[in-house]
C-alpha cells in the first residue's frame, strides 16, 4: 500500500491544526486502517481519519541531556580532563595571575594570623612577606617548613 499522498496531505492539515510544522515522518497512521487510509485521496476525507485518531502525528524528538549531565557528573569528579580533552593552553584553561593570587593570598593570611597570634614578630613577619612576595614559597606548606625549619612553632611564640 502507498500512502504518500496521504501523508503528505495529512502533513499539511497536521501543521495548521498543530500551529507547528510536522513533517512526512511525523505522520503516524495506524496500521489496522492502512487500507482505508490507501484509499482514502480527499483532504475531506484525511481530515475524518485525524479526527477519528486513525492519523496522528507523533511528538517532537528532542536531544536528550542525559549523556551530556553524566559527562558534566564525572568533570565534577575530576575525571575526563586528560591531555586528550583539553583544548587551550595552560594560560587560558587556569590563568597565571588567578593561581599566584590564590596562591599568596594563602600564604600572606597564614603569615598574618601567625603575626596576630603572636607565634612571630612583626620584624619576621616582614622578613617572610617579602620572601612569598618574591615567589620563594610553591605553597602554605612549604611556606611552613622553611618556618619550622627556622625556628618557628605554629602555636604561639618563636622558639
Amino acid at each position: 500500500m502507498q500512502v504518500t499522498n496521504q501523508k503528505r496531505m495529512a502533513a499539511q492539515l497536521l501543521t495548521k491544526q498543530e500551529g507547528k510544522e510536522v513533517g512526512l515522518n511525523r505522520v503516524w497512521i495506524h496500521p489496522a486502517y492502512i487500507d482505508q487510509v490507501a484509499t482514502a485521496v480527499q483532504k475531506e476525507e484525511i481530515r475524518e481519519m485525524i479526527e477519528e485518531g486513525i492519523i496522528r502525528s507523533k511528538p517532537v524528538k528532542g536531544t536528550s541531556r542525559v549523556r551530556a549531565r553524566m559527562a558534566a557528573n564525572q568533570k565534577l569528579k575530576g575525571r575526563r580532563k586528560g591531555q586528550g580533552s583539553r583544548s587551550g593552553t595552560k594560560n587560558a584553561r587556569g590563568p597565571k595571575k588567578q593561581m599566584w593570587m590564590k596562591k599568596i593570598r594563602s600564604q600572606r593570611r597564614v603569615l598574618r594570623e601567625m603575626r596576630d597570634s603572636g607565634a612571630m614578630s612583626a620584624s619576621k613577619y616582614r622578613y617572610y612577606y617579602r620572601k612569598a612576595k618574591g615567589g620563594s614559597y610553591r605553597s602554605v606548606s612549604h611556606m611552613k617548613t622553611y618556618l619550622v625549619a627556622d625556628g618557628i612553632n605554629f602555636e604561639g611564640g618563636e622558639k
